[in-house]
């Protein structure tokens, strides 16, 4: 599907080599800081809906929908409560011992319909912000991560849903620059958009996430273009109202191995190389960071493209299917500093399994890669394992654990794994990688 879509719109080369633009390239120095040991989470995977049906302030992101139509597994309106009970999180944060807590924004809770605004769950995203700055951690706020409002998205008009929705960029600007305004008391540090390049694939050339387009190489170049500008939009916001804000833009890189066995002409692994840095290249000159989310290398063959086995058929792969390969952490670090001389932060980096023991060799094994990659002159400044605690995984459903702490539906606690035991004190008898 991929490689149809891919030469129908003639994207069969690698990328070329990015060239900044010293009139608009953000090249300022970032002080040196302590490293950054973090920890990551969602708004639609974590965050309980917090309203009943009944309410005027409830409201659908284009995911519920696309539950509705049969498309994915339904979330429900609880998820793991972190929205309504926020305080178990900052407690299972406090608990690791962690100096960042990167979460998102809920666009849909903000504004449930076109221009209605929910100014009580406004102010509760800088509430929350303040209590983690009140507790010494720093926040780091996603503006976007995968959904958009119900009403930016129509199931019988797909080709003009989400980033393809007409209006999207005017309701964009609007929601980031009331947003900010209101986050930019607590808040320094944004990710505009999380992993664009990841759900651009999915919903406009796979088919698998909303809007559910599949093969449509002409409208995902647009979307593309309308997520760029987006993207720079959010930053230039940001920058309005908080001049020493850090722009971090989040992608998901796995590394992709040349196979000349399965991959001659060099075909699969352009289209892999396309698929991570051309999003990226149209922003990248308003980041102060790069944020990598790996979580797994992969062949470049035909066979990759098409199959996904899911389950951990031996101990090198996760509960997603994902080949576990430390070393490819360490080769993508190093890629991307050579692509664009940034620094970096490991954004996400995490394993869906039960095995406690291999969950610890994961962390493990990928942060020694890391240190690997900093004493060959990679500049990473921190490490966000995903993620906090146990949550719905989008095509997934509730399939795969990935979290340092488990739940309990019934109570909602949250109880530490050997992993999150493990990370917690790694981090505070090694502050510095």
């Amino acid at each position: 599907m991929v490689i149809i879509s891919t030469l129908l719109s003639s994207c069969v080369t690698a990328p070329a080599p990015y060239t900044p633009s010293s009139a608009r390239e953000v090249l300022r120095p970032l002080p040196r800081e302590p490293f950054w040991w973090g920890i990551s989470t969602a708004p639609f995977q974590n965050e309980d809906r917090g309203y009943a049906p009944t309410s005027p302030w409830y409201f659908k992101t284009d995911w519920d929908c696309y539950a509705q139509e049969g498309h994915v597994p339904p979330r429900g309106d609880d998820a793991v409560f972190s929205w309504s009970e926020f305080h178990r999180d900052l407690q299972a944060a406090k608990r690791l011992g962690v100096s960042h807590f990167r979460f998102g924004v809920e666009w849909a809770r903000i504004e449930p319909h076109p221009g209605v605004i929910n100014e009580r769950a406004l102010h509760q995203y800088a509430t929350m912000a303040r209590h983690l700055k009140e507790a010494g951690i720093e926040p780091v706020v996603t503006l976007w991560h995968f959904t958009f409002p119900d009403w930016l998205y129509d199931g019988k008009k797909k080709s003009s849903s989400n980033f393809s929705h007409p209006e999207v960029s005017k309701a964009w600007h609007a929601h980031v620059k009331r947003l900010v305004h209101v986050l930019a008391p607590y808040v320094k540090i944004y990710v505009p958009q999380n992993e664009p390049n990841g759900a651009l694939q999915l919903g406009w050339i796979a088919g698998h996430w909303p809007p559910g387009l599949l093969l449509h190489p002409g409208a995902y170049k647009k979307a593309m273009s309308t997520s760029a500008a987006m993207f720079r939009d959010a930053a230039a916001i940001v920058r309005e109202e908080r001049p020493d804000a850090i722009i971090i833009g989040i992608y998901s890189l796995p590394e992709c191995r040349r196979s000349f066995t399965h991959d001659p002409t060099g075909l699969v692994d352009h289209i892999y190389q396309r698929q991570n840095y051309d999003h990226l290249d149209q922003v990248v000159d308003t980041c102060d960071l790069i944020g990598v989310n790996y979580y797994y290398s992969k062949t470049s063959s035909i066979q990759e493209l098409f199959i996904r086995t899911m389950g951990e058929r031996s101990s090198k792969y996760t509960q997603m299917g994902w080949e576990i390969v430390p070393e490819g952490l360490y080769r993508v670090l190093c890629a991307i500093k050579e692509r664009y001389h940034k620094p970096i932060v490991v954004s996400e980096n995490g394993i869906a399994t039960q095995s406690a023991q291999k969950s610890i060799s994961f962390f493990r094994n990928h942060i020694a890669q890391m240190r690997r990659a900093i004493n060959d002159g990679v500049d990473v400044r921190g490490y966000f394992p995903w993620t906090l605690v146990d949550n719905y995984e989008w095509t997934e459903g509730w399939q795969g654990q990935f979290g340092l702490f488990s739940y309990n539906q019934e109570t909602h606690e949250r109880y530490i794994t050997p992993a999150g035991i493990w990370f917690s004190r790694f981090i505070k008898a090694y502050p510095q990688p």
